[in-house]
């Protein structure tokens, strides 16, 4: 009896060794990349060659808060004109405005933007901006307003889509931020 009693006692204590023992170093710690709020997003319009700057904004402070987001619209687009794109991402919940648009650069080979032509919008976009990979990331973008006419134009940033894609429609992921505008070609 007295066997067993010490037999158990040392598979005890063995046990308790083993399990406190500090090997911490084997836990895998996975960092979090957080999703940035964002509150505003501006595409700036410039013309080749120049010509009358066209600007579209959209600013929602409270996110899915009751608020409407205020959306604005410098201007129309001049048929025949090619503009360059740039597109500026932020969150004016900060004091100053932090700039998201650097980590969605920084992160390139994990966001998208994608331009949505709607009704009879006559523009093209192309891509200006690259991931590491050489995939579009979307930034920056080239626009031709074809013809007069009228519609609207949308601006999604998708995280973590399928590269390469056809488009918005298969490219999977998650959307961080989707804006449509109303457009006018003169």
């Amino acid at each position: 009896m007295k066997k067993i009693q010490i037999l158990a006692a040392i598979l005890f204590t063995s046990l308790l060794t083993v399990s406190c023992s500090d090997d911490d170093d084997a836990i895998a710690i996975v960092p979090v990349n957080e999703e940035e709020l964002i509150t505003t997003i501006n595409v700036t319009l410039t013309p080749v060659g120049g010509g009358t700057v066209v600007e579209y904004s959209s600013q929602d402070l409270d996110g899915d808060g009751p608020n409407l987001p205020t959306v604005t619209v410098s201007g129309n687009l001049t048929a025949g004109t090619t503009y360059n794109g740039t597109i500026e991402l932020l969150n004016e919940t900060e004091d100053p405005a932090e700039v998201i648009t650097e980590e969605v650069e920084e992160e390139s080979v994990e966001h998208q933007f994608f331009y949505t032509v709607g009704g009879n919008l006559d523009i093209s976009t192309t891509y200006t901006s690259f991931d590491t990979d050489g995939n579009p990331l979307g930034t920056t973008f080239d626009l031709e307003a074809l013809t007069a006419s009228a519609g609207t134009l949308t601006f999604t940033l998708r995280h973590e889509p399928t590269k390469p894609n056809t488009g918005a429609s298969d490219a999977g992921g998650e959307t961080d931020i989707e804006v449509t505008f109303d457009v006018t070609v003169e």
